[in-house]
C-alpha cells in the first residue's frame, strides 16, 4: 500500500484534488507491482518557490512544473538507507507548482486535475527510477506515462 503525505503550500489545492492523487498513484503502483509499505510526499508550491528549489539543486534558475528527489537513488558518497522491519519505505518527495500546472492546462486544453495528476504521476514514476535523458528512456517513459493515464481514465 502507498501512503502519500500532502502539503499545500499555496493554499490553493482541495480535497479533491489530493484524492484523484492518492487514487492515480495507487493504482500507479499497483500497475508497476509494488510490493510492501511505501510511502511518498506531494507538496505544491508557487513558481517563486519551486524556481528557489530548481535553482539551487539543479543549477536551472526558472520555475518548472514537477521536481522529484528520489530517496532511494544514491549519489557519490552517499550511503543506502535501510528501512526498519516494519517501517515503510520512503520512495521520496513530488514538488509541484501549481501556478504552472494552472498556465499548461491551459495550453494543452485540458483541465486543471488532468495536468496535477499528469505531474504527480510524471513525479512518481522519476521515483521509480524512470528517466527522460536520452531518446529510449523518453520513449519509455512517456509510454508508461499514457498507458497508465489510460488505464486510469484521465486521458487528455
Amino acid at each position: 500500500m502507498l501512503e502519500i503525505h500532502f502539503e499545500d503550500e499555496t493554499a490553493r489545492v482541495d480535497d479533491k484534488i489530493e484524492d484523484l492523487i492518492r487514487k492515480l498513484l495507487n493504482h500507479t503502483a499497483k500497475e508497476e507491482e509494488l510490493a510492501g509499505e511505501l510511502e511518498v510526499s506531494v507538496t505544491f508550491m508557487t513558481d517563486a518557490d519551486i524556481q528557489e528549489v530548481n535553482a539551487t539543486y539543479r543549477g536551472k534558475n526558472v520555475p518548472t512544473d514537477v521536481i522529484s528527489f528520489a530517496l532511494e537513488e544514491l549519489t557519490e558518497g552517499e550511503v543506502a538507507i535501510i528501512p526498519e522491519e516494519g517501517m515503510p519505505t520512503a520512495l521520496g518527495d513530488i514538488l509541484i507548482s501549481v501556478e504552472t500546472a494552472e498556465r499548461q492546462a491551459g495550453e494543452y486544453g485540458h483541465d486543471f486535475n488532468r495536468e496535477i495528476g499528469f505531474l504527480a504521476l510524471h513525479g512518481f514514476l522519476h521515483l521509480l527510477g524512470y528517466d527522460h535523458l536520452t531518446e529510449e528512456e523518453e520513449a519509455e517513459m512517456f509510454g508508461r506515462q499514457k498507458e497508465i493515464l489510460a488505464s486510469f481514465g484521465l486521458e487528455r
